[in-house]
């Protein structure tokens, strides 16, 4: 486990209980506890903790959201998906990062890395995201600028959607886009659940030059509802769970296909 990866981790513990000791860290993580305090340091520089004597606890409004979101954020898939779109960002990038857990991961794994947190007079990163949750995150990292559209919160997704997050997009221009989707099939592209979303990240997609599906294997060969359509999507990355078939059945497709 890399830095960034056990910083990560270290805020999924905090995020269970609010609060987290040394003693925990180390026991769980497999860490010493020089490195332990180190990590806790640092993300309190960062401000995403409270230091505390012996531990930390949380201050990021991220931690208040609902239990079953936070649950199904960070299996390991999605972490090493995470990993790999975040391998994909330079520093200085403009990001679009849809909702969704995966997408969430990848805040996270954007949030965690070094480079992006080294204070300098502007900004490190500028993200422009949809998510509520994702905002809520990265809003406690002052290296990174985050952009918020408009728009009408669905409940389930914590996305906005509608007509007010057009005028935000279609305004501005992304070097990259991560999105999240419920189904990936090679002949029907990228497909959620709720049309609303899908009409944003659509546009998110298209306004960015490289639009990448972040989705991990159970994903590949559904489909849901409603397609992403127009989005110039080119590049898949997901899991090791991805069969041989359906890797060159994307790849038949001119998907350029990443195993995290």
């Amino acid at each position: 486990m890399d830095r960034s990866e056990r910083l990560a981790a270290v805020l999924d513990l905090l995020a269970e209980t609010g609060q987290i000791d040394v003693d925990d860290i180390v026991t769980k993580l497999g860490v010493s506890a020089a490195t332990a305090r180190r990590d806790l340091d640092g993300l309190a520089e960062q401000q995403l903790l409270t230091r505390t004597r012996g531990g930390a606890i949380g201050q990021s409004v991220a931690y208040d959201l609902p239990i079953r979101y936070k649950r199904e954020q960070h299996t390991p898939q999605k972490q090493r998906i995470a990993q790999a779109a975040s391998d994909l960002v330079a520093r200085g990038s403009v990001v679009g990062l849809c909702g969704g857990t995966t997408s969430t991961a990848v805040a996270n794994a954007l949030g965690s890395r070094a480079d992006l947190m080294e204070v300098s007079p502007t900004a490190n990163l500028t993200v422009v995201t949809n998510a509520i949750n994702i905002a809520a995150q990265l809003v406690m990292r002052p290296q990174i600028r985050t952009v918020v559209t408009g728009g009408v919160v669905h409940a389930h997704s914590y996305e906005l959607v509608g007509p007010y997050s057009d005028i935000v997009l279609d305004r501005i221009t992304m070097d990259i886009a991560f999105i999240g989707v419920n189904g990936m099939d090679p002949a029907f592209g990228a497909t959620v659940h709720d049309e609303g979303e899908a009409a944003v990240n659509s546009l998110m997609a298209r306004r960015a030059t490289r639009a990448v599906i972040v989705a991990d294997s159970s994903k590949i060969g559904r489909r849901a509802f409603a397609t992403l359509e127009g989005a110039n999507l080119s590049t898949l990355i997901t899991d090791a769970g991805i069969t041989d078939a359906q890797r060159a059945a994307f790849e038949e497709n001119d998907f350029e296909v990443i195993v995290a």
